[in-house]
């Protein structure tokens, strides 16, 4: 399954809040996953099993000479699977997994607008977001959590920071740090592991959307703009506005002239980091580097 590369420059080039999933059905349920995660789409092959493997885990596979977990999606998220005959091989946090799957069915192009934020059912849910389509209704996967509960280096790298003198911990704490992410995981673990770090002026948003609107409030007030918001950390993928929009509106606004602005995403691949360049981020870290977060922070507002 591959996107048209005429498609895929439209919105390298345009930023206009659209992106891709690709649906696909576990059970009677269709959901989805963003097509910029996703590398290919294979059939069943042969699994060797891993002894000791997280329970998710089938064991790993062969592709093109690589070795690849593979994760039985109706097991982790708890569900009854019907026919399993697929495999969505993807790239999230600079790590290749793959997902095994009933059906693939084709690929979406939708507006982040129109990607409700998950309804509140229970702490443990791994849906991040619901697309209604004219006769169907199709669920985001929240596939960062998922690997993170299978590989723990991903949450010990967004938790484990270097130590900082007290004089750094003491100029961190003087700047507003606006973080938006999506993941109530991922967003607990970045705004205590910056407060932890220092930076204890950090406010979090689920989206692009409620950070814009605490932006358009903060230039509103009298004074200085820096006393409310001194550097921009932002997912990408969000419901409501993605973190490419949110670039170009503030990029676009003069009174955020000096506000750096940090994409820190599971996307940042080298198509994804061109339009970031072009769009004005001043950084671009992968996930779940958290440590390049700070040094990046460090130097945008400390001179570090």
């Amino acid at each position: 399954m591959a996107k048209k590369e005429a498609d895929k420059g439209i919105l390298l080039e345009s930023g206009t809040n659209e992106f891709e999933i690709v649906e696909f059905t576990v059970g009677s349920v269709h959901y989805g996953i963003n097509a910029a995660k996703v590398r290919e789409v294979i059939g069943l092959v042969p699994v060797t099993e891993m002894p000791q493997a997280h329970p998710f885990v089938d064991g790993l596979f062969t592709l093109r000479g690589k070795a690849i977990p593979l994760v039985d999606l109706a097991r982790s998220l708890n569900v009854e699977s019907h026919r399993q005959r697929n495999i969505i091989v993807t790239e999230i946090n600079n790590y290749n997994i793959g997902f095994k799957v009933d059906s693939v069915y084709r690929i979406h192009r939708i507006s982040w607008k129109n990607m409700e934020p998950s309804p509140e059912v229970g702490g443990a849910s791994k849906v991040v977001g619901i697309v209604k389509m004219e006769n169907k209704i199709i669920l985001l996967i929240d596939f960062e959590t998922i690997i993170a509960e299978i590989n723990p280096v991903i949450n010990e790298k967004l938790t484990t920071v270097e130590e900082a003198t007290r004089d750094i911990k003491d100029r961190r704490a003087d700047v507003p740090v606006i973080c938006a992410e999506d993941s109530p995981m991922l967003r607990e673990l970045l705004v205590s592991t910056l407060r932890d770090s220092g930076y204890v002026k950090v406010q979090g948003f689920n989206n692009g959307q409620e950070a814009y609107e605490f932006l358009m409030a903060a230039v509103e007030k009298n004074g200085n703009i820096k006393d409310n918001v001194g550097v921009i950390v932002s997912d990408i993928e969000m419901p409501k506005m993605d973190g490419h929009r949110l670039l170009k509106l503030v990029r676009s606004d003069s009174r955020f002239n000096d506000v750096p602005f940090i994409l820190f995403s599971s996307l940042i691949s080298d198509e994804m980091r061109r339009k970031g360049e072009r769009l004005g981020a001043s950084g671009q870290i992968a996930k779940p580097e958290i440590n390049q977060v700070i040094e990046l922070l460090d130097n945008l507002t400390l001179g570090e």
